[in-house]
């Protein structure tokens, strides 16, 4: 960083130099018409000598950004006329530039980017896929000031290599149009002379042109793509949507709510993984687990002695209980009372305008693809032939397993890990890396803590070899890293190693819709697929696997599948929350800690520890913290980790925050509620503002007091 700031200052010296000594006035209009006979002569003497001197010389001006650079080109026309000029000077302006471009990003690009990396990330994200075009257009104007260009540039992620040859082609057209008038120099009197409003206007056109032939070629290929296809005249209907989860139940209901004909199509079960095998049976189990664990800690309560007795197949009873009250919230008869054409059966996409399903061809102007995403069944030798289960299956069991091993450490994982261990189960979990990756260390290890204390065996860096069964016990053999192999005898495996979207068998195949390596459908940020009237969402799109994503992603397609030809609009992912339902809770908006630095994002970190809160004590449950990322100096919001009771309550305002804007200020100074959870979100602003409360002015403060006292 030291060598940095050298090179920042002789750059700043060069620069300074340069306007203290006035060289400025040897790059002015009319002090080249004065020398203009002068340097012909010099160039006809020695014409090698002169066009490598003129040569540094802009490379020098252009790297240090010094006006006169259109001067500089009138000077190649008018020494080297047009044919030698254009590549003197087109040359000579694309090294300095590309130096200007390195000696910005050298010294200011990281600074930059850790500082505003989070803002930035859009306009790097477009420069990967786009840049050439932008940077190609952004030269053809004369309007943009080209050492601005240069600068700005090298602050991004856009490529050196790309950045020369884009200058080099960019700056040709308008290049030329000063080195021929430079060749006419005695015609212009003034530098605007050069510029009519008709050249400009020219310029922009030419600017334009890559984006209109990119438009083009993209609308060739369109048309090819649909070529292979017979559109119907008309449509039976407005929209199609396979796959009624939480994706497709949205998206239907939006559609309807429109007054759009949409029929929902479902293979299995209306609500799909959420309601049954997801979000609702884990949670209702983890209540009634939550409970036997007040029971045992009841003294802690003043309850002396406290006894519970249960089946665990009323407990699993109870789960399908729960999920049958919520059904109807997601059944036949209530989409089809809201307008929603709800068909049972396997659907096959046919055509990019109809849909297969019990025999009959259903066509539609539009299809939104919600096929959610299945369990991942992992490749371990023997597994065939042992009884596992997944996280879809494992609500079909009745009698408690005594021994259970989990494979997987992430959040389903974990959450069946310690509920099990709750109900009673010998609990050993599996994993080949840390718990819960996507999180900080300190949240994880508040976790694995409460596992291990609810009896949960974990064992991290560890690999699941094979499965075996000896004498009718079966058994998981796994290796740790030493290559030391430990035999796992259980009752019942659990594999919870992850989900994959469901994209087989529904004709993407015959289409040619591609898929991801994730298995999850390739879209752009409309969530279109390569054929613009079929979208996809939810699991089965990606790139997040949540309920409440689900549901966002369904606005915007139903929204673009129905109205894309008036307006379309692009997804946004930039609030994203999630929780792990574990005990404690791991609740998560934003930038973690690991994701900032990797990212170099520069920023402050305030922590509150719940063992503060005084509902939390008197809860007597007074572990965890409040951790909240913000820009350095400023409230602003980068990320924030809950973990303890009520985190994914607690998130919401955080949340809400980070979406409109509001820093930490705002939340400190809000009202909220005593005794509350929610007042940990006031507090951990409250740590924020001690941080960076003004000491000069509390000094001064200090001091005004002690005079008004005497």
């Amino acid at each position: 960083m030291k060598n940095r700031w050298w090179i920042l200052a002789l750059l700043g010296l060069l620069i300074g130099l340069f306007f203290v000594f006035d060289l400025g006035r040897f790059l002015s209009l009319e002090a080249l018409k004065e020398s203009h006979n002068d340097l012909q002569q010099a160039y006809h003497e020695q014409p090698f000598l002169v066009m490598g001197i003129y040569s540094l010389t802009y490379i020098v001006m252009a790297a240090l950004s010094l006006p006169g650079a259109t001067v500089m080109t009138l000077a190649g026309g008018a020494m080297f006329g047009m044919w030698v000029g254009v590549p003197v000077v087109i040359i000579s302006a694309t090294i300095g530039a590309t130096l200007a471009f390195w000696a910005a990003r050298y010294v200011l690009r990281d600074a930059v980017q850790r500082r505003f990396g989070d803002r930035l990330k859009a306009i790097n994200e477009g420069l990967e896929r786009d840049g050439v075009f932008y940077l190609f257009s952004l030269r053809l104007v004369p309007a943009f000031p080209f050492f601005l260009i240069n600068l700005l540039m090298g602050l991004t992620v856009i490529r050196s290599v790309t950045f020369f040859w884009a200058s080099l082609v960019g700056m040709l057209a308008g290049s030329a149009v000063y080195v021929n008038a430079g060749t006419q120099l005695a015609a212009i009197t003034h530098l605007s002379d050069i510029l009519s409003p008709v050249l400009i206007g020219s310029f922009v056109l030419l600017a334009a042109f890559p984006w209109l032939a990119r438009w083009g070629i993209g609308m060739v290929k369109t048309r090819r793509l649909y070529a292979r296809w017979t559109k119907p005249a008309q449509f039976d209907r407005n929209l199609i949507v396979i796959g009624a989860g939480a994706a497709g139940l949205v998206t239907s209901y939006i559609a309807a709510a429109t007054r759009a004909k949409v029929t929902l199509i479902e293979g299995h079960k209306m609500g799909g993984d959420c309601l049954n095998y997801g979000c609702v049976p884990s949670k209702a189990l983890i209540h009634s687990a939550a409970f036997l664990k007040q029971v045992k800690n009841s003294a802690s309560l003043g309850i002396a002695t406290a006894t519970v007795d249960y089946k665990f197949s009323d407990v699993m009873a109870r789960v399908q209980r729960v999920v049958s009250t919520v059904e109807p919230h997601d059944s036949v008869e209530r989409y089809t009372k809201l307008g929603v054409e709800v068909l049972q059966g396997k659907a096959t996409i046919t055509s990019p305008w109809s849909v297969e399903v019990n025999g009959q061809i259903l066509t539609t102007r539009a299809i939104v693809i919600a096929t959610g995403a299945r369990p991942v069944v992992p490749n371990i030798p023997g597994l065939e032939t042992i009884r596992y289960y997944t996280s879809d299956t494992i609500w079909s069991l009745t009698e408690r397993p005594e021994r259970l091993v989990v494979l997987g450490g992430g959040p389903i994982g974990c959450e069946l890990a310690q509920t099990f261990a709750r109900l009673g189960c010998q609990v050993t979990q599996v994993e080949r890396s840390d718990l819960m990756m996507r999180e900080d260390a300190d949240a994880v290890a508040l976790v694995k803590a409460a596992l291990q204390a609810d009896g949960v065996q974990c064992l991290t860096q560890t690999e699941a070899v094979r499965c075996e069964k000896d004498a009718g016990t079966q058994c998981l053999i796994v290796r740790n890293q030493t290559d030391e192999e430990t035999v796992l005898p259980f009752d019942a495996l659990l594999c919870a190693v992850g989900r994959v979207a469901r994209t087989e068998g529904f004709g993407l195949e015959e289409l040619g819709i591609p898929v991801s390596s994730r298995r999850t459908i390739e879209t752009n940020a409309k969530l279109q697929t390569i054929y613009p009237n079929i979208y996809a969402c939810g699991d089965a799109a990606g790139p997040y696997q949540f309920t409440h994503t689900a549901a966002h992603q369904a606005w915007y397609a139903s929204v673009n599948a129905l109205f894309g030809n008036l307006k379309y609009f692009k997804v946004d992912y930039s609030v994203i929350p999630w929780t792990t339902f574990t005990d404690p809770e791991v609740a998560r908006v934003g930038l973690s800690e690991n994701e900032a630095k990797t990212q170099g994002i520069a920023f402050e970190v305030t922590r509150y520890d719940l063992g503060d809160l005084d509902r939390a004590i008197a809860d007597e449950v007074e572990h965890g913290f409040v951790k909240v990322l913000t820009v350095p100096g400023k409230d602003r919001i980068l990320g924030v980790t809950i973990v303890g009771e009520h985190a994914s309550d607690l998130l919401a305002e955080f949340v809400l925050a980070m979406k409109h804007g509001l820093g930490l200020n705002k939340i400190l100074g809000t009202i909220h509620t005593y005794p509350t959870w929610s007042e940990a979100n006031k507090y951990v602003a409250g740590e924020w503002k001690r941080a960076h409360a003004p000491q000069w002015l509390l000094k001064w403060v200090e001091k005004f007091h002690t005079k008004r006292r005497g």
